[in-house]
């Protein structure tokens, strides 16, 4: 089975993608985490990266499907895949469509109003990449991931003016693909705004109507 979670930044695809993991056993593939791990190599390439996800903007479709390559072609992804974050474009839709099968399409649904707070009491690890909300999904220990025990910290593009920035570009550029997956029946709207437990039992309601 291969999903993908849609939602502005900050909507809680990571948060939900975790969950479907520990459930379905899938392999849950960020993009963002792909890029941002590529964007610590001290080379031209990380450099290049760094500077655009410090920006809001893009990377070009040509990277972010090389990296896509390479890790479905890797064992942990065997029993399927969800997309976390990606397709971002109308055109990586029909790309990702091209590369492999995609069952069906979670949208998060969550206003920008609440998606600037969201980033605003946002941490992350910067090893694992788990991520936490201040009020409500704080870490266990203050300042501290649960997983790994690694120092959280605040992620260079959830400043709010790249947030801003970054919801602008969602509108205008990844809005349009929740009508490409609609017109295929794929398409499921959950609401984000609700509690986390409850986000989550709806969308392991939408995968289990799926098998």
């Amino acid at each position: 089975m291969n999903l993908v979670l849609l939602g502005a930044p900050g909507a809680g695809k990571g948060t939900q993608a975790n969950i479907i993991m520990q459930s379905e056993g899938l392999c849950a593939l960020s993009t963002g985490n792909l890029l941002r791990e590529v964007a610590k190599e001290d080379s031209e390439k990380g450099r290049e990266i760094k500077a655009i996800l410090e920006s809001g903007a893009f990377v070009s479709d040509e990277i972010v499907l090389d990296l896509l390559k390479r890790k479905l072609a890797s064992p942990e992804c065997a029993k399927g895949v969800i997309f976390d974050g990606y397709p971002r474009t109308v055109r990586q839709a029909e790309m990702l469509d091209e590369l492999t099968r995609v069952d069906g399409v979670i949208v998060l649904d969550v206003p920008d109003e609440v998606i600037v707070d969201r980033m605003a009491q946002r941490r992350t690890c910067p090893k694992c990449q788990m991520t936490y909300h201040l009020t409500t999904l704080p870490p266990k220990t203050e300042g501290v991931c649960d997983k790994c025990g690694t120092e959280l910290g605040i992620r260079s593009d959830d400043a709010p003016e790249v947030v801003l920035n970054r919801l602008h570009v969602y509108h205008e550029k990844t809005e349009p693909i929740i009508s490409y997956y609609r017109a295929s029946g794929r398409e499921f709207v959950i609401d984000g705004t609700q509690a986390p437990d409850k986000v989550s039992s709806d969308v392991l309601a939408v995968v289990e109507g799926m098998k």
